[in-house]
């Protein structure tokens, strides 16, 4: 089967395409919609919002290509929400809030910080909204749901756990937009993306955004798009030029100090450190801590709710290190994040491109760091072919650490925190001397060579009727008060 050829812009002439607004405000939007933008702290668009927001706005397919952290949020919720103001009403009849926008996420977490984002430019509208994820109650949920609600954010999972319990209607969806679709196809939903399509009508408008796109993402926009207009604001799978990579070749045992070495350094307040697997998240989580970083753990077996509360109070800023699986990975928007560290090469090359997307947002500067074993060549070949650089390690000279203090006081009751006291290890340690003095004694060797006095008497008469070759058996003195054995006869 050949694969379907990729949907292309139709060349435009120059001179008569208009250039694309650089402000908000020259947008054709509702005044509602601008204040709201503007509250926002948002007065210019980035490249992707700015080609793609008049292509949605016109009602047309969209394929937007962008990399992480350009704002594609706003690309699709912004123009979706000034096209659904005209089915705004203050009705407070669920069925005047049907379902016409649904919004598909791959993770919890990006599925909630999308709903934040469509509930900041809505608030000056009265079109209501709601996130659904697993991991939580359902009974919230099915109360939103049955009040009526114009945008409908979700995950594949737990949308389908609504469908089936008749708790969301989707006949009347007339927008479907499918965030990080790449993403989606990796962990495995596209039997559930293809059963949530078949519940929607066949006329709407659909919008895919990604920053990645691979040939099973231009298939799948091939079955469920009609004619999509592709928009790219960069190369695809182009990490932003405003991060500084560094590889730095270390040793397992050295990739703690490393971090924690670079932070000290470069003084840098806060950090996300990347690894593989759930058990090497938590264990790497304790280990910051016992150094004395204010550190949270996210990963898949973390509670929705402990997920929830460590990634805000990471972006409060009450976390210094937020150690994450790659449930961080996409989508995330930390403002003014400095660094991420990989302490593990990512085993998919498509997610350090994800990773490293979490810093160096909307123009900023940052650092991503990646801490490379001899075992990662091929990880680290499989990112050199994605993002076609080629990539030198570094080398990293470790400090030796300093030696740990016992800051209790050397003399007792006498407090002298200003003159820590080193604890020596305990094979250094002076032996306590025992109360008794005779246990301090050194073993003498007894000089005395005759038998004791019993032996002597034994000896001195011996028994009637032995051979002289028969030795006969020793006594032993007698003990708690055992009686004597009786003389033998004569």
């Amino acid at each position: 089967m050949s694969e379907p050829a990729s949907p292309q812009v139709p060349p435009a002439d120059a001179s008569t395409e208009p250039a694309p607004p650089a402000r908000f405000d020259t947008l054709p939007l509702d005044p509602k919609l601008i204040r709201a933008v503007a509250d926002s702290g948002y007065l210019t668009m980035t490249p992707i919002q700015a080609k793609a927001i008049p292509i949605v706005l016109q009602g047309r397919d969209v394929m937007g290509a962008a990399q992480t952290g350009t704002g594609k949020t706003a690309a699709f919720s912004i123009p979706l929400l000034q096209r659904m103001l005209k089915h705004e009403n203050p009705s407070v009849s669920p069925a005047r809030h049907p379902v016409r926008a649904l919004v598909l996420a791959p993770t919890r977490e990006l599925a909630d910080q999308v709903a934040e984002n469509v509930k900041k430019y809505a608030k000056h509208t009265q079109l209501r909204s709601v996130v659904v994820f697993g991991g939580v109650d359902m009974k919230p949920q099915t109360a939103a749901l049955k009040a009526g609600v114009e945008v409908l954010i979700a995950t594949p999972g737990r949308l389908l756990d609504h469908i089936e319990a008749k708790n969301c209607v989707l006949n009347q969806v007339e927008y479907v937009v499918l965030d990080e679709a790449d993403r989606m196809l990796d962990i495995g939903f596209l039997p559930d993306l293809q059963r949530i399509l078949s519940f929607l009508p066949k006329q709407r408008q659909t919008l895919l955004f990604s920053a990645t796109f691979s040939p099973e993402i231009k298939r799948l926009a091939q079955s469920y798009l009609q004619d999509p207009i592709l928009v790219e604001t960069a190369r695809p799978n182009q990490t932003a030029s405003t991060v500084e990579q560094r590889f730095i070749a270390a040793t397992d045992d050295d990739k703690r100090a490393i971090i924690k070495q670079i932070l000290k350094e470069r003084s840098i307040r806060q950090a996300i450190v990347f690894g593989n697997s759930k058990l090497g998240v938590a264990r790497l989580a304790r280990a910051f801590e016992r150094d004395g970083l204010r550190t949270a753990a996210l990963h898949g077996d973390k509670s929705q709710d402990e997920r929830l509360k460590s990634l805000d109070a990471f972006k409060r800023g009450e976390m210094d290190v937020l150690v994450a699986t790659d449930v961080a990975a996409r989508g995330l928007d930390i403002a003014d994040l400095p660094a991420v560290f990989n302490f593990d090469v990512p085993f998919n090359a498509e997610d350090y491109v994800h990773r490293i997307g979490r810093t160096g947002r909307a123009g900023a500067s940052g650092l991503a760091v990646t801490l490379v074993t001899k075992s990662d060549a091929r990880l680290i070949a499989d990112i050199e072919k994605l993002i076609k650089r080629k990539i030198e390690l570094d080398t990293f000279e470790v400090a030796p650490e300093r030696p740990r203090y016992d800051r209790r006081p050397r003399d007792e009751g006498v407090e002298r925190e200003d003159r820590p006291v080193r604890v020596a290890p305990p094979a250094l340690r002076a032996p306590v001397k025992s109360a008794d003095p005779f246990f301090d004694k050194p073993y003498e060797a007894s000089t005395r060579d005759e038998p004791p006095a019993w032996e002597k008497a034994k000896a001195a008469a011996p028994v009637k009727g032995l051979s002289s070759y028969i030795k006969p058996k020793k006594q032993v003195a007698a003990l708690f008060g055992a009686k004597k054995p009786a003389p033998a006869e004569s």
